[in-house]
């Protein structure tokens, strides 16, 4: 019998509108594919990533801390791909206001 693995990480929202509709999207298509538990949560509340009702419930606004717990054999794999995501910003654009400027810039994952 494999190995039940349990990962625990954390990230934080960077891309602009937070994880609404297209990014929760692509977590449910992504957590998915594997067998193993995906949990994402905030302050005390934990939701299925296999769920979009959840995800959009969760109130991932930018600048937010999310909790990321996977559990089962695949959960190794489940929480790099999950990582993905949150690295590359889910795959939209990120704004940043350098020090000493008011002005946005663009950045691109």
């Amino acid at each position: 019998m494999p190995k039940q693995e349990t990962i625990i990480r954390e990230f934080i929202v960077r891309n602009e509108y937070g994880i609404h509709a297209r990014p929760a999207a692509l977590l449910v298509k992504v957590a998915s594919k594997f067998s193993c538990e995906i949990l994402i949560g905030k302050k005390g509340a934990e939701i299925s990533a296999k769920s979009i009702m959840g995800l959009l419930t969760i109130e991932g606004y930018h600048g937010e801390k999310i909790f990321v717990h996977a559990t089962g054999d695949d959960a190794v794999l489940a929480m790099a791909s999950v990582a993905d995501l949150f690295h590359q910003n889910f795959f939209e654009v990120v704004y940043t206001a350098p020090e000493n400027s008011a002005e946005p810039v663009l950045t691109k994952p």
